[in-house]
This record gives C-alpha cells, sequence and structure tokens, in this order.
C-alpha cells in the first residue's frame, strides 16, 4: 500500500507535469501563430505564392502553353469554379468546370466593349474580363461561377491587368531583342558597302601582279564575310572578334600598304569572354575610315585587351586626326544619319545590354588622335543573351 503522503506527493507531481505540457504546448502553438501573423496575412502570403506560381508562365506572353500552366494558378486566384484564357481569335486555355457556351463569342463581346462585363447563363455567370497592353485589346480572362458578386468582378479586372503587365513586359523584352538584332543588321550594312566594294578593288589589283597574294586575299575575305553575316546568336567571344579584325586589317592594308600599322597587346586570359557580337571590329573600322584614311602617311593602330578583375578592359586607339569631343556628343547623343554610325550603335548596344556604366569612353581631340575603351563584365549573362 502506497501512504497518503506518499501518494499525494505523486498526485501533485502528475498534475505539475500535466501543467507543463499544457504550457509548452500552448506556448507553441502561440508562436506558430505570431510566425504566420494574423489571418490577413496568410491570405496575404497565400495570395503571393499563387501569383508567384503562374508568373513565370506567361514570361513569353500570351500565348498557348504558357496559358495553359498559368490558368490554373489564376483559377485558384479567383476562387471560381472555370476560368479561361483567351487571346483575339482563339481560346489558349481553359481549367476547371466550364459551361456548355461559346468561349470565343464571349471573348469577342468582351473585346469589343473593352470593359470588364458580366454576362449571366442558365445556372453561371461569366465574368469576362480584357487583357489590354498599351491600349490594344490582347485578350480576355473570362471567371466562370454559380454566382458572380462584386467581389468577383473586382478580382476579376485585376487579375486581367496583372496579366497585361506580363504581357506588356514579355513584349517589352521581344522589343529590346529586335532593337538588337536591327541594330546588328545595321552595322553589317555599314560594313557590306563601303568595306566590300574596296575589299575587291584590292584583291582585284593583286590578281596580274601577285596572283598568290590575291587567293590568300580571297580566303580571308571569304572568312571575314561569313563571320559578319553569320546567323546563330547575337554574342561571341572576344577570341573570335579578333580573329574577325585581324582579317579586316589584313584586308585593309591589302589596300593602304604600310599606311597602315597595328599593334596588339592581348591578355590571355580575357580571351574567353563573351561579347556583344560585332563590339570591337566597327571600332576598328572607324579608326580606318575617321583616323588614318584621310592621312597621307596613315597611322598606327593599337588595340589592347587587359584582366580587370571582374572586367575585361579593351582598348582601340588610333594617332588619327581625331575629332572635336563636342562633335562627338553630338553623334552619341542622337542618331546619325550616316558617319559613324558604327559608333553610335556599338554604344547605344552595349548601354542595353550590361547598363549605363558600359557605354564607350571615347578621348578625342582635333589632330590627338582617338582612344575608345570599353569595359566588358566578364563572367556577367548579357540581359538580351539568347
Amino acid at each position: 500500500m502506497m501512504s497518503p503522503a506518499l501518494e499525494t506527493t505523486l498526485i501533485v507531481s502528475i498534475i505539475v507535469a500535466a501543467a507543463a505540457v499544457v504550457v509548452y504546448v500552448g506556448m507553441r502553438v502561440f508562436h506558430a501563430q505570431r510566425d504566420l501573423g494574423t489571418d490577413a496575412d496568410r491570405a496575404t502570403f497565400q495570395t503571393l505564392h499563387t501569383v508567384s506560381l503562374a508568373a513565370p508562365h506567361l514570361a513569353n506572353g500570351l500565348e498557348e502553353e504558357g496559358a495553359s500552366r498559368a490558368s490554373r494558378h489564376l483559377r485558384e486566384l479567383l476562387g471560381c469554379r472555370g476560368l479561361a484564357v483567351t487571346n483575339t481569335t482563339a481560346v489558349l486555355a481553359a481549367d476547371g468546370a466550364l459551361p456548355d457556351v461559346d468561349v470565343l463569342a464571349l471573348a469577342s463581346q468582351t473585346i469589343t466593349a473593352g470593359r470588364t462585363q458580366v454576362v449571366h447563363g442558365r445556372d453561371w455567370d461569366a465574368v469576362c474580363s480584357p487583357v489590354v497592353v498599351q491600349d490594344r485589346t490582347m485578350g480576355t480572362v473570362i471567371a466562370f461561377a454559380a454566382k458572380a458578386d462584386s467581389g468577383l468582378v473586382r478580382a476579376g479586372s485585376e487579375v486581367a491587368a496583372w496579366v497585361a503587365a506580363h504581357v506588356g513586359l514579355a513584349e517589352l523584352d521581344e522589343s529590346r531583342a529586335r532593337l538588337a538584332e536591327a541594330e546588328v543588321k545595321a552595322l553589317r550594312a555599314q560594313i557590306s558597302p563601303h568595306f566590300i566594294y574596296n575589299s575587291l578593288g584590292a584583291i582585284a589589283s593583286f590578281i596580274n601582279t601577285d596572283p598568290e597574294r590575291a587567293r590568300e586575299l580571297v580566303v580571308e575575305f571569304a572568312d571575314f564575310t561569313r563571320y559578319t553575316f553569320r546567323r546563330h546568336g547575337e554574342f561571341t567571344t572576344l577570341a573570335e572578334e579578333l580573329q574577325a579584325i585581324d582579317r579586316y586589317l589584313l584586308l585593309e592594308k591589302a589596300r593602304f600598304g604600310d599606311r597602315i600599322r597595328v599593334s596588339l597587346e592581348i591578355a590571355p586570359e580575357v580571351l574567353g569572354t563573351v561579347i556583344p557580337f560585332l563590339s570591337l571590329q566597327p571600332l576598328v573600322e572607324n579608326a580606318v575610315r575617321h583616323g588614318l584614311e584621310g592621312r597621307p602617311d596613315g597611322g598606327l593602330i593599337t588595340i589592347t585587351a587587359a584582366d580587370d578583375g571582374q572586367h575585361a578592359v579593351i582598348t582601340i586607339e588610333d594617332d588619327g586626326v581625331g575629332m572635336d569631343p563636342e562633335h562627338l556628343r553630338d553623334l552619341l547623343g542622337v542618331r546619325p544619319d550616316g558617319e559613324h554610325v558604327g559608333l553610335r550603335n556599338v554604344d547605344v548596344r552595349l548601354r542595353q545590354l550590361y547598363g549605363p556604366e558600359h557605354g564607350l569612353v571615347v578621348d578625342t581631340a582635333p589632330g590627338a588622335g582617338t582612344l575608345i575603351t570599353v569595359r566588358l563584365p566578364k563572367f556577367r549573362t548579357p540581359r538580351l543573351e539568347p
């Protein structure tokens, strides 16, 4: 038999232990609730999480695969029983339970109206909201529910506006890519009439006097034009761009002879740096055409590439006629019609790809030559890289 005193002590111990467990569990629950926040906080977090799941699928704009993947998350966001996403001509995605209705007809009505509208069916309501990007209606988001209240109408409009924002960003990325491609095409067009005509003339001058030299120049010319008119990618390595520059200068030296002298100082560790295609050759061509061509005795072009930690620092210098700095600022500040178009295009492309701090730095003065400095990140992926 247990004595009354021992029994009392045991009961008290059990009560104390139970109280401790209750306090411990209560504190854990309190901290968990505090960490999660209020009901409003948790709802906000869930909404943001759902939005973050849908966003990547709209990165390419309003297209079928992305809309199909995003529609499930958009339906969850609206809490509706069915959801459809359309462009102006087709239903791109449908998720959940949709009534037997012509969805494209609903979309057409909404696009014509240009605003969110509610369509009532026998046992369903449809909240139809236009996706408007820069005053252009690109499609619709249509939410189906048993009954559309004012909350669903507002939410449908906001979701369509959110989709429109992502479609607009996708169009902006596409337009930037098209602009970069247009800049490259402009550089190619600059090379074509001027350089090709002069190179072919130089090659022709050697056909009778030095056939072997003429054949070598034809090979160099073919390799250079193959590089400049290639269609795969808008980026290259520093090594490949320097090879193209070497071929360009060989062809120019065939025309100018000893009037053009070249000095190279290239650090091997930067040769693999990824750079925009045709970002250096136009600068060398600018040095030849506008720096040395007008001088009877020609001059020296110095090309250096150095490792500066996170950057490859490339300079192209000529001891030619130079330029008025004020005139240079005008050329880089507006789009020139002909002269120095290569300089302007390269500067614009570098700023678009790497930021304003990575544009061309040009030091020049009349009669003092021109020094162009380019600082390119060695390890940062350019923003428009395919």
